[in-house]
């Protein structure tokens, strides 16, 4: 994986910023910090920071093909799954190659199939194509947004990058967060409005949106969606149909020329990586699987069962290292590096995030690529395949909004009282939400519950996913580890939309086809085990410490949190150790500690980015 930026400007010659293009591929040196590369002509410039994954000498960027009918540059951040497919139908077109890297099949296939090449793409990416004799610029993010790609345009200049920090280094950018900045990082955050940013007039490409920049402007298209289509298969066909699928995925993303391994937790869906990719390198005479556990000090002694987290790891680790073609190493996360990375957790997303549940993934990333290069993890298969309490608790899809932020008015009361007569934030979550639903297609032949699942679904596809996804890419990018996300497969997720509720849910369970499919070749322990989300540290001393941060912030009664959110209950919130605060500020796991190194978080974006508050 990679970083890019680029810019354009048709008014006036962008030779002389040449430092601009260094400076701003410079900020995504941790996404690529192998190699970098420049491309720089009267109007565009491209720049590349390099995570060397395949083909080390042939995958060079950016890449430059010249034709009779013109020259072409890319910069891409990403992985082309079906590169051999392709590579086949360009070979039989008459194209020739001198690599091995999907660059080179990506770059080639734009220049075969034109804009329609994101039809024929599997894989994750945002890439930027210019052609020099049209002078246009092509830019596009896959399926789910599994790669980040920002724009903007200013001063005539159309701007772009994979992190914002890196558009934050062209002259005079502005960071301004007007009243829709503020319901998006308070109403909806950590989620955000696919497209939109907390920041004024910088956007993100969508995921399966494309974008053509040329002089008559910016031209955005959306060239796929979730269609409702009748199920046709009986169980048994759904059953061979899934596998089929699961199989295909996982094995397209073990293709790398650097170490590869997975993430496993002992949950359904890390074992499932786990058993199907050590099945493959066995079957191939390959070295076994290494995987790599999470834990935290203590955490056997502090434990406590809950709803969300209702048993720790370890067992089923151990339970699966067993059962399976790999070799398990754990990784100890201690109390005080999780306080100490918020900050790195918050630069790595630009914006205040996910408290610990980020900065306890980046630890977890940093020490995993001291080994290891590519890791293949189970994320979204709860949203795909519906694992998550949502999809079944009465309150939470009657609920009337995002079902994982429910704390609306508890939001609302967080803003500075002056902030708050201005932000309405139930208006503006309550219009996001009818916005969203208002895509779902429903068929006159689903039965009710399937109706009603899929608008569910639809959320939490779009909305909740896209943040873990962001976590995910930002977390392991810091680290210039590349994390693939196999059940993310846009043709898995095609299929499962179909599925009826009551075949997805089989047996009232959450992911019940899932187990079904998977009780063959997984433990019966690990195929009947409950939902636990990533694991998060229960160890006392982490209030302690969270606690401590915010209370030496709000002793400074100029500290900038104050301008922002209301003092008063922050106060509050110390005193209670977050019950003042009744609900989770977003999802299952940030309870009180989180939501006090979010405010944490908060204090420290705006002393770091210094936006100016223009409502």
């Amino acid at each position: 994986m990679c970083g890019i930026v680029g810019f354009v400007n048709y008014k006036k010659s962008i030779l002389p910023y040449k430092n601009v293009l260094t400076q701003m591929t410079n900020e995504l040196s941790k996404r690529g910090p192998d190699e970098d590369g420049y491309y720089l002509n009267e109007h565009v410039a491209l720049g590349h920071k390099r995570l060397i994954v395949i083909d080390p000498e042939g995958g060079k960027q950016p890449m430059i093909e010249n034709y009779s009918f013109g020259e072409y540059a890319i910069v891409y951040n990403g992985q082309i799954y079906n590169t051999k497919e392709l590579r086949k139908t360009l070979i039989e077109n008459g194209f020739e190659f001198e690599s091995h890297s999907d660059t080179e099949v990506l770059l080639k296939s734009y220049i075969h199939y034109g804009k329609d090449v994101v039809n024929h793409l599997n894989g994750i990416f945002g890439f930027a194509i210019w052609n020099s004799q049209t002078e246009e610029l092509f830019l596009a993010r896959d399926h789910f947004g599994v790669k980040p790609l920002f724009y903007t345009i200013f001063n005539d200049t159309f701007i772009f990058a994979s992190e914002l920090k890196a558009i934050f280094k062209f002259p005079n950018m502005p960071k301004i967060i007007d009243k829709q900045g503020i319901s998006e990082l308070f109403g909806i955050g950590p989620a955000h409005t696919p497209g939109f940013t907390v920041y004024k007039n910088i956007f993100e490409i969508k995921p399966a949106h494309f974008a053509v920049l040329n002089k008559s402007g910016l031209h955005i298209e959306r060239y796929w969606k979730l269609e409702s289509k009748p199920h046709t298969e009986n169980f048994h066909d759904t059953c061979d149909h899934l596998r089929s699928l699961l199989e295909d995925s996982i094995n397209r993303q073990l293709v790398s020329d650097v170490p590869l391994c997975t993430f496993l937790s002992g949950g359904l869906d890390s074992s499932i990586l786990t058993k199907l990719i050590g099945n493959y390198r066995k079957e191939n005479d390959l070295s076994p699987i290494f995987t790599y556990s999470v834990d935290y000090v203590d955490n056997d002694k502090n434990f406590v069962k809950s709803d969300f987290q209702p048993n720790s790891d370890n067992y089923y680790i151990n339970l699966m290292t067993e059962n399976s073609y790999s070799v398990n190493q754990k990784v100890v996360l201690d109390t005080p590096d999780l306080a100490k990375y918020l900050e790195d957790a918050m630069i790595a997303r630009d914006v205040p995030g996910m408290a610990d549940v980020d900065s306890s993934l980046l630890l977890f990333c940093k020490t995993v690529k001291q080994e290891q290069t590519v890791v293949l993890m189970g994320e979204c298969a709860d949203e795909i395949f519906g694992g998550y309490p949502w999809f079944f608790r009465k309150d939470a899809l009657e609920s009337g909004t995002f079902p994982w932020s429910i704390a609306i008015k508890e939001r609302q009361h967080i803003l500075n009282p002056s902030i708050a007569k201005e932000v309405n934030l139930q208006e503006y979550i309550d219009y996001r939400y009818n916005e969203i639903l208002n895509e779902v297609e429903i068929l006159d032949s689903d039965s009710k519950e399937t109706a009603e699942k899929r608008k569910i679904s639809y959320l939490t596809i779009n909305w909740f996913m896209q943040t873990l996804l962001e976590r995910t890419d930002r977390m392991g990018m810091y680290n210039g580890l590349e994390i693939r996300v196999p059940f993310c497969d846009y043709r898995l997720a095609e299929y499962m939309w179909n599925v009826p509720w009551e075949m997805k849910a089989l047996n009232g369970r959450e992911k019940g086809l899932l187990r079904y499919v998977c009780k063959d070749f997984l433990p019966e322990e690990i195929v009947e085990r409950k939902k636990s989300p990533y694991p998060k540290t229960h160890n006392p001393t982490y209030l302690a410490k969270v606690k401590s941060m915010l209370s030496n912030i709000m002793s400074d009664s100029n500290a900038p949190i104050n301008y922002l959110l209301n003092r008063d209950y922050i106060l509050e919130i110390l005193e209670t150790d977050g019950k003042a605060f009744s609900r989770p500020w977003f999802g299952q796991l940030m309870t009180g500690p989180q939501l006090m190194a979010y405010l944490c978080q908060v204090n420290m974006w705006l002393e770091r980015y210094e936006p100016e508050v223009n409502l």
